[in-house]
């Protein structure tokens, strides 16, 4: 009898990886397939962390994450999103992907599923497989015919998906990978169903900052829920302050979890890299709001790159992303999302991510790619004029 289980035993790496396997560190390539902006974590980040490994940070630190960088995220969701957040309620397990995996883990087991907005980034969903909930996916539905083309959440739809077994709703905005962001009141409905029949939220808000709205932030759970609601709030340094690689997100929960995220932190990772916590403290500084406004405005001017660049085309079109850095990119005729981001690779040497690895409910996903626009504006402008050509 093999104790493996079998979940575990079908599991695959995601188109996105296998696209990127073909062609990582290749300096011919043009890689818009990851979800990060090709600038280096800005330099008062990386101070702030290297002063504290000569401080000697390099020891065990508090399983949720410093009382410091606790509070200043605690001050982050005042300035941005008007919720105070206790910070009881904040936890740093590690990455943001981590913090998802606990949410989980908080939540389902064996025979248990969750309902999940796509297209969506896999590891949401893979992590839930790991985890040993089935996975359930209430797809986006695409309005082409409006004056701006836009996604369109159909709530009912969603809420039909849950039945007795559902523990969780999970739900990314602004989206990745299309950019989609849910309004307040879609919010607010979506609580309420899940209040009255007993089911979590799991909100995956990393890109909140990253709206085009003129607005702080996206709509919030944190500004509709009370400290106690079912509520799981995902965020991460990745994105907005350009530190993929540092690893380090936090958890939003539910206050009367606070004794237990102690044991479920310690058990998973015992808690992130001391010294990166100094660094991640220096984020969230007034400087580090400055390089988000940067960082939003080089994700603008990509965005109007990618719009420039579907004017001049007659196959391929978008939705014009609310939020996020992506362009979740239409491209008629296309059926085989995986195949065509393979010979993009191999024959115009650009890197995309295919449509079919966020998600694999619809194959209406298969007729798109993805490309990251939170890139220098020649690089993006390249890849894209590649793909044309292959086209």
């Amino acid at each position: 009898m093999n104790p493996i289980r079998p979940d575990i035993l079908h599991l695959a790496p995601n188109g996105i990886a296998q696209v990127a396997g073909l062609g990582l560190g290749d300096p011919d390539i043009v890689p818009l397939w990851f979800g990060e902006s090709d600038l280096a974590t800005p330099k008062f980040i990386c101070d702030a962390a290297k002063q504290a490994l000569d401080d000697g940070r390099t020891f065990y630190s508090g399983q949720r994450g410093i009382m410091p960088l606790r509070e200043a995220l605690r001050d982050f969701h005042k300035r941005t999103v008007g919720a105070d957040v206790a910070v009881e309620r904040i936890s740093l397990p590690g990455a943001a992907t981590l913090a998802m995996v606990t949410a989980l883990q908080c939540l389902v087991e064996k025979g248990d599923n969750i309902v999940i907005v796509s297209p969506i980034w896999p590891s949401i969903f893979e992590a839930a497989v790991v985890a040993g909930a089935e996975t359930r996916f209430c797809r986006l539905e695409e309005d082409w015919k409006a004056a701006s083309p836009r996604w369109h959440l159909d709530l009912d739809r969603l809420f039909a998906q849950c039945d007795a077994r559902t523990k969780a709703i999970s739900v990314c905005s602004p989206g990745n990978p299309s950019g989609w962001v849910a309004t307040r009141d879609e919010l607010i409905a979506i609580r309420d169903f899940a209040r009255k029949r007993g089911i979590a939220i799991i909100s995956d808000e990393v890109y909140g900052t990253l709206i085009y709205s003129g607005e702080k932030h996206a709509p919030s759970f944190l500004e509709i829920c009370e400290p106690d609601d079912n509520l799981f709030v995902v965020n991460s340094f990745s994105k907005p302050w350009a530190m993929t690689g540092w690893r380090i997100g936090w958890l939003v929960h539910p206050k009367s979890l606070d004794e237990q995220m102690k044991v479920i932190c310690i058990a998973n990772n015992t808690g992130p890299a001391s010294f990166a916590q100094y660094g991640a403290i220096a984020a969230l500084s007034p400087e580090g709001d400055r390089f988000r406004g940067e960082m939003l405005a080089r994700c603008r001017d990509g965005r109007d790159i990618v719009q420039n660049f579907i004017d001049g085309q007659n196959r391929i079109r978008w939705m014009r992303p609310e939020g996020a850095f992506y362009g979740f990119l239409h491209v008629d005729g296309m059926k085989d999302s995986l195949k065509f981001s393979e010979e993009l690779l191999r024959k115009a040497r650009v890197g995309v991510a295919p449509g079919s690895a966020f998600g694999p409910d619809d194959p209406r996903n298969d007729s798109y790619i993805r490309v990251c626009f939170a890139q220098d504006g020649k690089l993006l402008a390249e890849g894209l004029n590649r793909i044309a050509a292959a086209i």
